[in-house]
C-alpha cells in the first residue's frame, strides 16, 4: 500500500488512537503516528510536558481520563519496565509497547525481522551480531528473542560493563568482548547506540575509548563477509559507534527500517483495532 500515489485507505476511519510517550523519541512516535493516518485512523500526541503529569497524576488516571473520551488504543512509551503491561490489564483499550525503560521494544524487533526477510529471506542458521550497549537496549532483547525464534544464532558484543551477566546462559547467545574477533562470518551487524541517559554511573573511560574498541569502522568490516548487512534502531551516534561511511554505506539498511517500521505499525494497528482480512486473501 505504501508503494500507491495516495498510500491512505480508509480501514480504520472513526477508531483513535493515542500517542502516549513520557520518554523523548522521533522515529517511533512519527512512525505509529504516520502508520495510524495512512489507514485513517485519528492520532492525538500527549505531551508529558503539557500534561497533568507535572502536576502529579499518575500513570493510570492519565491514561483512564484519556480512554473515557472513547479512544480506542494507547501505544505507549515509559520509562519503567512492565508500563505497557501495567496499563493493558487495567484499562478496556489496546495497549501497543512502542518501548518501556531498558526492558523490551517489540515493536522495533518485528521491523528488524521483516527488514531483513526482505533482503535475505530466511533467517534460518543466519548469523547476527548486536554491538553495543545491551545492558540498557530494550531494543537488544527484543530482538534477540525474534531473531532466535526465525532460528538465527545470535552473538552479543561490547564492554564487559555493558554486557548483562546473565544473557550468555538465559538468553542462550554467544558473548564476545573483543569485537574484532566477533565479526568473522557473520551476516548482520545490528549497531546499537549507547545509552548515556540510563547509565547511573561511568561504564567505560571515555567515549574515545569505547570508539578505539567498539566503533563500526569500514577498516572493521574488513573482517566480515562483504555481503554483511548493517542495522542500527536510531538514533545514530556518528563516529562513536558507528563510522558515517558505514552507516551511510551499500550495505546499510537503516533507512529501510525506518520504512518499514511504518507497515510493521500500521499491521499492528490493523489487527488491534478490529481490522478483517479477508479469507480468499489470508488462504
Amino acid at each position: 500500500m505504501l508503494e500507491r500515489p495516495i498510500p491512505i485507505v480508509p480501514t480504520l476511519r472513526g477508531k483513535t488512537v493515542v500517542n502516549l510517550f513520557f520518554e523523548p523519541s522521533t522515529r517511533t512516535s512519527t512512525s505509529f503516528a504516520i502508520a495510524a493516518k495512512r489507514l485513517s485512523c485519528d492520532v492525538v500526541n500527549f505531551s508529558r510536558v503539557a500534561s497533568s503529569v507535572q502536576k502529579g497524576e499518575t500513570l493510570l488516571d492519565t491514561t483512564r481520563n484519556i480512554e473515557a473520551m472513547r479512544v480506542d488504543g494507547v501505544i505507549i512509551r515509559h520509562s519503567c519496565p512492565g508500563a505497557a503491561r501495567f496499563l493493558a490489564k487495567r484499562i478496556n483499550a489496546f495497549v501497543i509497547n512502542a518501548g518501556d525503560g531498558a526492558h523490551e521494544h517489540p515493536t522495533q524487533a518485528l521491523l528488524d525481522a521483516f527488514t531483513l526477510l526482505q533482503k535475505i529471506k530466511t533467517l534460518e542458521k543466519k548469523k547476527i551480531l548486536i554491538l553495543g550497549d545491551i545492558a540498557h537496549s530494550r531494543v537488544a532483547r527484543s530482538d534477540i528473542w525474534i531473531f532466535k525464534k526465525l532460528g538465527a544464532e545470535v552473538s552479543v558484543c561490547g564492554p564487559p560493563t555493558l554486557i548483562p551477566p546473565y544473557i550468555e546462559e538465559e538468553m542462550k547467545v554467544k558473548v564476545y568482548f573483543d569485537l574484532d574477533k566477533a565479526l568473522p562470518g557473520m551476516d548482520v551487524i545490528n549497531v546499537l547506540r549507547l545509552q548515556l541517559e540510563r547509565q547511573k554511573r561511568g561504564v567505560f573511560p571515555s567515549l574515545r575509548e569505547y570508539r578505539r574498541f567498539y566503533c563500526l569502522t569500514e577498516e572493521r568490516l574488513k573482517k566480515a563477509k562483504k555481503d554483511v548487512i548493517i542495522m542500527h534502531p536510531g538514533p545514530l551516534n556518528r563516529g562513536i559507534e558507528i563510522h558515517p561511511d558505514v552507516a551511510d554505506g551499500k550495505r546499510s539498511v537503516i533507512l529501510h527500517q525506518v520504512r518499514a517500521g511504518v507497515a510493521v505499525r500500521m499491521a499492528i494497528l490493523f489487527l488491534l483495532a478490529g481490522g478483517k482480512i479477508e479469507k480468499e486473501k489470508r488462504e
